[in-house]
């Protein structure tokens, strides 16, 4: 299974996302999407599973959970928006952490693209970074995951310079 994971989009996407995702099984987004247009966007070329970010309004969050936990590629998945990294997780992500034990741990809020495996909690965390334009990020991000049957196969990391903009 090939994974599209972005975040903080804060309602712009790249303006040549999609040729970098048309080989995904499904997209997931970590919060922030900015606006709802960019939701359906996405879900009109793959199935999506999103959370909502600090700056989503109603709209979005009536839509998408705050946090999704779930199973792909026989791997656990916790996706959350705001999640710190490892070791320096909060107190409540960490509990989280260790009451689910995911094998991917997704989120994003820092636009800092980070792929970063937890040893400890035999884990791989995950922040795609920035795919908007907001922020002080100087280059756009995303991540592309690579899956086999319970195992992660690779990552490999997505960049747009900061000029190229959709909306």
């Amino acid at each position: 299974m090939v994974i599209g994971i972005l975040s903080d989009t804060h309602g712009s996407l790249p303006i040549d996302w999609w040729k970098h995702f048309t080989d995904v099984d499904e997209l997931w987004h970590a919060g922030d999407i900015g606006d709802i247009a960019i939701l359906e966007e996405l879900s009109q070329h793959k199935p999506v599973k999103a959370v909502y970010g600090n700056i989503d309004g109603q709209d979005i969050r009536q839509r998408i959970p705050e946090s999704q936990y779930f199973h792909c590629a026989g791997l656990q998945v916790w996706m959350v928006h705001i999640g710190g990294y490892p070791p320096r997780y909060t107190p409540e992500i960490r509990a989280q952490l260790d009451r689910l034990h995911p094998h991917i741990f997704i989120c994003g809020h820092s636009h800092i693209l980070k792929i970063i495996p937890d040893h400890q909690r035999k884990l791989l965390h995950i922040n795609p970074g920035a795919a908007g334009m907001q922020g002080w990020h100087q280059v756009r991000t995303a991540v592309k995951l690579y899956l086999s049957p319970g195992k992660i196969e690779r990552a490999e990391v997505i960049e747009w310079p900061r000029t190229v903009i959709k909306r």
